[in-house]
């Protein structure tokens, strides 16, 4: 059974409509619409952390002898046995690779330095066995995403084209917005937007710095932030 029809024999033995499903996982319909038709290509976790706080054994679950609900305490060596680790799309491991370090304020900005990113001089390069493939890395400005990174930072990114379906909600991103006709390129947490598809939430780790809705179409570049580094001594 395909994961995307787990989901949905989940979703039946609960008793639940795609509606009623959605609301209890904290979704939109559209998306277990989307998942149960096997068009969404991976499960967010959002949809797993509701399983298991139901108390789901994820690998047995679906067995037609088993009770919907199982008792996490009876089945605990049975998930340590079949842990899987799931994986990002763009999460492809190389041992070893160079990733250009650049310089965000010696650039023209983040789209540019996006849109042709051949012709930019980086200032460093950086290697980290056995990480994600990148296409580079900036030093963080700011405190918004305090303490999780702070100024000073680098963290490694891989750019994103199709904004619409390529995000992986909930993920780390460095993010590039048209504001009063200006750049403004941060760090920032997406989420869905409670406005609808047109728009995405920006949510920043530090408590001081308020969620903020924006307009996807002021978008300019966005790249999912692979890994960061912190120098915590310069001797």
């Amino acid at each position: 059974m395909k994961s995307f029809e787990k989901i949905k024999a989940s979703r039946e033995r609960l008793g639940l409509n795609q509606s009623q499903f959605a609301k209890a996982v904290g979704v939109t319909q559209k998306d277990v619409s989307l998942l149960e038709s096997g068009r969404k290509k991976f499960i967010p976790n959002k949809y797993i952390d509701f399983l298991i706080e139901n108390d789901f054994d994820l690998n047995s679950v679906f067995n037609e002898d088993l009770d919907l609900k199982m008792n996490y305490n009876d089945n605990i060596d049975q998930l340590k046995e079949n842990t899987t680790v799931y994986k990002l799309r763009t999460d492809k491991v190389t041992d070893i690779q160079s990733i250009p370090l650049y310089n965000l304020e010696a650039t023209a900005g983040l789209v540019e330095l996006f849109r042709d990113q051949s012709v930019m001089i980086p200032v460093d390069t950086i290697k980290i066995p056995n990480l994600p493939k990148c296409d580079g890395a900036i030093y963080v400005t700011g405190d918004s995403m305090y303490p999780l990174l702070k100024s000073g930072d680098i963290v490694a990114y891989k750019q994103i084209q199709d904004f619409k379906n390529d995000i992986f909600w909930g993920e780390m991103y460095l993010v590039s917005v048209e504001v009063a006709g200006e750049e403004y390129v941060s760090v920032k947490y997406v989420q869905r937007s409670e406005k609808g598809d047109d728009y995405i939430r920006l949510v920043s780790q530090n408590s001081h710095h308020q969620p903020k809705d924006i307009l996807l179409s002021k978008v300019r570049a966005m790249a999912l932030v692979k890994a960061s580094i912190r120098i915590n001594s310069m001797r």
